[in-house]
C-alpha cells in the first residue's frame, strides 16, 4: 500500500500575483463577482475568470475553478490543467472537478497526473473525472491506484474500472473484491457484474454471503439484473435471516429472475409488517405474473400505506384483467397521488378504453405525477377525446431540466417527490403522436410543428424523459428529436419539398 499519511509539499510555480491594492474589492466580493458573472450560463469573455485562478486568496481561486466547471467552456481547459499545481488542496479538487465537468479528451493526461496528488480527495475526484471521460487509455493509470491508501480512492477506482472496461479490468477488480473495506467491495461487485462474461456471475454469487450487508445487496442487484436462476437458492436463504435492510434488493431480484419456486416466499413477504418490504414483494410478484400475483395486488389496493397501494396498482397493470376496471377506477379517488398514479398506469397498460373519460379529468390533477400518468395512459389508449386537452398541455409546458426532489424525510412522506414536471412535455409529444393513428391530423400536426420550432438543437438531441412504462433497462431512451420524427413522420418530406 502507498502511504500518503504524511502530507508532502506541493511543488509548482511560485505565485507572483501581488496582493490586492488598498481599496480594492475584498476576497468575498471578488468571489461573489465571479459567481454572478456565470450564473446565467455561457459568457463571451472568460478571461477574468481564468485570471482569478491566480488570485492570492485560495477561496477565490476555488470559486473560479467551480465557475469554469459550471460554464463547461473548453477554452478554460489549458489554464485549469496548469492550476492542478495549485498549493491548496481544495483548489486542486475544484480544478479536477471542473476538468471532469468540461469533459474534453485532451484533459485526460492532466487528470491522470492528478491521480498522484498527495490529497486523497483530489485523487478520488480525478478518478471520477476520468470515469466521466470514459477513455479506455486511462485504465493502466487507474490500475495503479488499486492499492491506494485511501478507501475513497479505491472505491472510486472500482466504480471507474467497471464502467470503462470491466472485462479488461477484471484482474484489478478481483483484487478489489478482497478489499477490507465493504464500500470498496460493493463497488467491485457491481463492476464485475457489468462484465459481458457470464462466468463472472459465479464470482458475484459468492458475495451473496459476504459479511457486510451492503455487499450482499450489491450482489443481489447484479444477479437480479442478469436473471441468474442459479442464485435463487441463495437469495431465498437470505430471506430467512433476521436482517431486513437487504430484503428489498433480494425481493426485487427474485421478481426479475422469475423462478416459480420463489412465489410462496414472495406472497409471505407481501404481508410483512414493514410497508417498504410489502412494496418490494408486491412489485416482485407483479414482475413474475401469475394468478397469485393478481390476487395479492387486488388485496393490497386497500393497504393502509399509499406506497403499497401504488405498487399494487402498478403490478395489476401487468397481471390484471379487464374486469379489474372497477377497483382501479375506485383507486382514482385515493387521497394520495402515488396511488392514483399507479391506478392510471394500470388502466393504460391494460388497455381499458372505458376509463378514458375519467382519465381526462386527471389531466387537471394538482400532482404532476398524476398528470404525467394520465398523459401516457390517454396516448396509450389513443383517446381522440383527449386531443384538445393534450394540445393545450403542449403549449403550457416546456422542455425543462430535471428539478431536484424535495429533501427531508417528513416532506418526502407528505409530498410526492418526483421529476414528473420535467417529463410532461416529452410525454405529451409522444401521446399526440399516438393519437394521430398514423393519419394526418391538421390540428395535432400544427401544434407539434409549433412546439418543434421553439426548441434548439441541444434540446432536440437530449434523451427523452418519459413516464415509467416507457423506461426499459434493455433499450436506450430515444432522443426528443426521435419523438418528434415519430409523431410527425411527414415533416422531413415537407421540408424537402419546400
Amino acid at each position: 500500500m502507498v502511504d500518503h499519511s504524511r502530507r508532502r509539499s506541493r511543488k509548482g510555480p511560485a505565485r507572483r500575483t501581488p496582493p490586492p491594492a488598498a481599496g480594492s474589492p475584498s476576497a468575498s466580493a471578488r468571489a461573489a463577482a465571479i459567481r454572478e458573472s456565470v450564473q446565467d450560463g455561457a459568457i463571451e469573455d472568460i478571461g477574468p475568470v481564468l485570471f482569478a485562478l491566480n488570485d492570492p486568496v485560495p477561496g477565490v481561486r476555488e470559486t473560479a475553478a467551480v465557475a469554469l466547471g459550471r460554464l463547461k467552456d473548453p477554452r478554460g481547459c489549458t489554464t485549469l490543467a496548469i492550476a492542478l499545481a495549485d498549493p491548496d488542496a481544495r483548489v486542486r479538487a475544484a480544478v479536477v472537478e471542473a476538468l471532469g465537468g468540461i469533459g474534453r479528451a485532451e484533459s485526460r493526461e492532466a487528470l491522470e497526473r492528478a491521480l498522484d496528488d498527495p490529497e486523497a480527495d483530489v485523487r478520488a475526484k480525478a478518478v471520477f473525472a476520468l470515469l466521466g471521460l470514459g477513455d479506455a487509455r486511462s485504465r493502466p493509470a487507474l490500475d495503479r491506484r488499486v492499492d491506494d491508501s485511501a478507501p475513497a480512492v479505491r472505491r472510486a477506482v472500482a466504480a471507474a474500472l467497471g464502467r470503462i472496461d470491466p472485462d479488461a479490468s477484471f484482474p484489478s477488480l478481483e483484487r478489489l473484491l478482497a478489499d477490507p473495506i465493504d464500500r470498496v467491495r460493493r463497488e467491485a461487485v457491481l463492476s464485475v457484474g457489468r462484465s459481458s462474461d457470464p462466468s463472472r456471475l459465479a464470482i458475484v454469487r459468492r458475495y451473496l454471503g459476504d459479511p457486510a450487508r451492503r455487499v450482499r445487496v450489491a450482489a443481489a442487484v447484479v444477479v437480479g439484473r442478469h436473471r441468474d436462476r442459479d442464485s435463487v437458492a441463495s437469495l431465498l436463504a437470505l430471506l430467512s435471516t433476521p436482517e431486513t435492510w437487504e430484503k428489498p434488493a433480494v425481493l426485487v431480484a427474485l421478481g426479475r429472475i422469475g423462478d416459480p419456486s420463489a412465489v410462496p416466499a414472495l406472497i409471505e413477504w407481501a404481508e410483512h409488517p414493514s410497508h417498504w418490504i410489502r412494496v418490494c414483494a408486491v412489485h416482485a410478484l407483479g414482475d413474475m405474473g401469475g394468478p397469485e400475483a393478481r390476487s395479492v395486488a387486488l388485496a393490497h389496493l386497500h393497504d393502509p400505506y399509499w406506497s403499497v397501494r401504488g405498487a399494487a396498482a402498478v403490478a395489476l397493470g401487468t397481471v390484471g384483467r379487464p374486469d379489474d376496471l372497477s377497483p382501479l377506477l375506485s383507486l382514482l379517488k385515493d387521497d394520495h397521488p402515488w396511488a392514483r398514479r399507479g391506478a392510471i398506469y394500470a388502466l393504460g397498460s391494460l388497455g381499458l378504453a372505458e376509463a378514458a373519460p375519467r382519465l381526462r379529468e386527471e389531466l387537471l390533477d394538482a400532482a404532476a405525477e398524476v398528470r404525467l400518468a394520465a398523459v401516457w395512459a390517454l396516448g396509450r389508449l389513443q383517446d381522440d377525446g383527449a386531443r384538445d386537452d393534450l394540445i393545450r398541455l403542449l403549449y403550457q409546458t416546456r422542455s425543462a431540466p430535471i428539478r431536484p426532489a424535495p429533501s427531508g424525510a417528513a416532506e418526502a412522506e407528505e409530498r410526492l417527490a418526483s421529476d414528473a414536471e420535467s417529463r410532461l412535455f416529452d410525454a405529451v409529444v409522444q401521446a399526440l403522436g399516438r393519437l394521430s393513428h398514423g393519419l394526418p391530423d391538421p390540428l395535432i400536426h400544427r401544434s407539434l410543428v409549433d412546439a418543434l420550432g421553439r426548441l434548439s438543437d441541444e434540446d432536440l438531441d437530449r434523451l427523452a424523459r418519459l413516464p415509467l412504462p416507457e423506461v426499459r433497462s434493455d433499450q436506450p431512451a430515444p432522443t426528443l428529436r426521435a419523438l418528434f420524427e415519430t409523431a410527425l413522420p411527414s415533416t422531413a418530406d415537407d421540408e424537402d419539398s419546400s
